[in-house]
């Protein structure tokens, strides 16, 4: 009998208490040292970590060779799996590789489009797009089923998560989005980088009126800007992002020097206004090549020490 054993971050949804997840980009190369060393500056502060799929459509290290790596030095890492690079063959047999190692978290994406990347010639597949994804892991694991309706032999044991973004236009779609998510079968979301907090709230509230809240646990994605310049590449560059312009003023108007230490500081007062939201589970802290800030961000914004839940 395959008894599910939860993940340290299902647990600490759980009991309810505010989790925090983090993430680590895998290298352009293959030593495992890079993502052993930012895994380290985070574990005792996070409880789990993301590993992303070849984020931006550029070739890096896979994600289940990391999330072994992570797994194998006693973190709980999430699983990150894109639709563009693989059918529903690749897919299937990626998670069962997953769940032969105990990898317990899965988040379920579409991808960047191909021609961000280092091979913008390359053919995307989306054999099945990212809610279907999540459609698959639930089939494997709920009912022990391969897509072809065969049986798995110890099937995979996965908490099922998925992406959300309350900024795309039409914002009002947003929610119903995110209610085709649950419906498919998503446990946990992580949302896109949090900057229009009013915005946010205003999503939230929709999500509640719908009950969603009580059906997923809902992270708010959480990124620190390092200057005046990365919050205009931002707002001015990056499609489906929200800067508002008070942000970058704000980051403007500090000296040069000093941008990267206002943005964590406006980084942990976002959280601890996000904190008193309802339905606001936890944050997903994305500082992707800065993990060396996230310790701090966690504690400032009084998310440590985290809950012992073993």
């Amino acid at each position: 009998m395959n008894v599910k054993t939860p993940s340290r971050l299902e647990k600490v949804l759980a009991t309810g208490q505010l989790a925090v997840t983090s993430e680590c980009g895998p290298p352009r190369g293959s030593d495992p040292e890079v993502i052993v060393n930012k895994a380290n500056m985070i574990k005792d502060y996070v409880d789990a970590v993301n590993i992303t799929d070849n984020q931006t459509s550029v070739t890096r290290m896979c994600s289940l060779a990391a999330c072994i790596r992570l797994k194998q030095m006693g973190l709980d890492p999430v699983l990150q799996m894109v639709t563009r690079d693989r059918n529903r063959i690749a897919l299937q047999s990626d998670i069962l590789g997953a769940a032969s190692f105990d990898i317990s978290n899965i988040l379920c994406l579409s991808g960047d489009h191909q021609s961000f990347g280092d091979n913008p010639q390359g053919q995307n597949v989306h054999d099945i797009d990212s809610m279907q994804l999540i459609q698959v892991v639930r089939l494997m694991r709920d009912e022990g089923k391969f897509l072809s309706g065969d049986d798995i032999k110890r099937p995979p044991q996965m908490f099922v998560g998925a992406a959300a973004n309350p900024f795309a236009d039409p914002f009002e779609i947003r929610v119903s989005r995110l209610a085709k998510k649950v419906k498919a079968g998503a446990e946990f979301i992580q949302t896109q980088c949090i900057y229009n907090l009013d915005k946010f709230e205003e999503w939230m509230k929709g999500a509640r009126e719908r009950g969603l809240h009580e059906k997923v646990h809902i992270l708010a994605g959480m990124t620190p800007m390092k200057s005046a310049g990365m919050a205009k590449y931002m707002r001015n560059r990056v499609p489906g992002m929200d800067v508002p312009d008070e942000v970058v003023k704000r980051l403007a108007d500090t000296p040069k020097e000093k941008q990267a230490e206002e943005g964590v500081k406006m980084c942990i007062e976002d959280i601890l206004r996000l904190k008193e939201v309802e339905g606001v589970a936890g944050f997903h802290i994305m500082a992707i090549e800065w993990e060396q800030i996230v310790p701090e961000i966690v504690k400032e914004a009084g998310l440590y020490p985290r809950p012992d839940v073993a």
